[in-house]
């Protein structure tokens, strides 16, 4: 009995040696990494064109989209930080803006328009808000009551010092 043990141990041995040839020679031959060195020297010994290969993209991420550029000539002006196509009463001084008329009410406005000369003005009209800025060292409007507006100015004076001009721009009378 023990010969009859020792024997098929013997060919079933036998039979998984030349099992494993078999599948051995159904294997393809391993094809070589085109690459000699490890991926790790490579970017250690600087054999690369990449410079930094950790900043490369992520190709799981998706690419944010870049808006372009705003032209930053709208046509409008610029007051405060905001565009508008209402024309701007900023840039002339005090003494040319004639007050034409008061809306009162729950917003107060008062409806102005620029002299050019003697009793002349343009055909331009400007809406004037309280607590916007006018004129040019931009005077403040306090308020619009029904006889005109109220204007603030902050200047210097000749000591150096902050002063307060209250200024009234009555209703004009004139046929502007």
């Amino acid at each position: 009995m023990n010969k009859i043990n020792i024997l098929f141990l013997f060919t079933s041995l036998l039979s998984m040696s030349l099992y494993g040839q078999e599948i051995e020679k159904d294997k393809e031959p391993e094809v070589k990494p085109r690459v000699s060195k490890p991926v790790s020297l490579i970017f250690q010994k600087g054999a690369t064109t990449i410079k930094n290969p950790l900043d490369l993209r992520d190709p799981f991420k998706q690419s944010s989209r870049r808006s372009r550029k705003r032209k930053k000539n709208y046509g409008g002006y610029l007051t405060e930080g905001k565009y508008s196509n209402l024309p701007s009463i900023t840039a002339f001084p005090l003494g040319q803006i004639r007050i034409i008329g008061v809306l009162l009410g729950k917003n107060r406005r008062a409806i102005a328009r620029i002299s050019t000369g003697e009793g002349q003005s343009s055909k331009e009209t400007y809406m004037i808000k309280e607590g916007m800025k006018i004129g040019e060292n931009n005077a403040e409007v306090k308020a619009i009551v029904p006889g005109g507006i109220v204007l603030v100015e902050k200047i210097r004076n000749v000591y150096d010092q902050d002063e307060y001009i209250e200024t009234v721009i009555p209703v004009s009378t004139d046929n502007l």
